[in-house]
């Protein structure tokens, strides 16, 4: 097992329609205003911008998002990561109900020196620091939702 690699997948169901979601999940320079660990988003240009979270442990993680997949028809967002995390991430939005079924999808490999020190204790930590910042950004995206259906 290479200790340095992670697989994650989060469903969340939104109260929103898809294509509602996806309008709101495409603009990733918003997303520190409704994602409280997404500490900065900064644009490079159409396709490219770096990011900066932080989750509980108190240590950011800097990465380049460079897009791969934006799909409006399919409701498929891609990116591929490099930085302190090399690999993708994929938003796959379905209907599900009146609301959506909002599927993530993220495949890394930790290339951050700390975060690879620590590497075989440090993996049930950082895999609970994902979660829990998981949960802050459904908990935000579905009350960003109620205030864009509201406007």
């Amino acid at each position: 097992m290479d200790w340095c690699r992670y697989r994650f997948r989060s469903v969340w169901q939104l109260a929103a329609p898809p294509d509602a979601v996806f309008a709101v999940l495409e603009r990733a320079e918003e997303y520190p205003s409704w994602w409280p660990q997404v500490r900065e988003v900064v644009p490079v240009d159409e396709a490219t911008g770096t990011a900066r979270f932080r989750s509980f442990l108190p240590y950011d993680l800097f990465v380049t998002a460079e897009a791969r997949r934006r799909d409006p028809d399919a409701r498929v967002l891609e990116v591929a990561l490099g930085g302190d995390l090399e690999g993708w991430a994929r938003w796959t939005l379905t209907a599900h109900g009146p609301g959506t079924r909002a599927l993530y999808e993220q495949e890394v490999e930790v290339t951050s020196p700390l975060m690879r020190r620590f590497a075989v204790p440090g993996r049930p930590v950082f895999r609970a620091n994902h979660a829990l910042m998981m949960r802050a950004g459904r908990r935000g995206l579905a009350a960003r939702l109620r205030a864009v259906r509201r406007i």
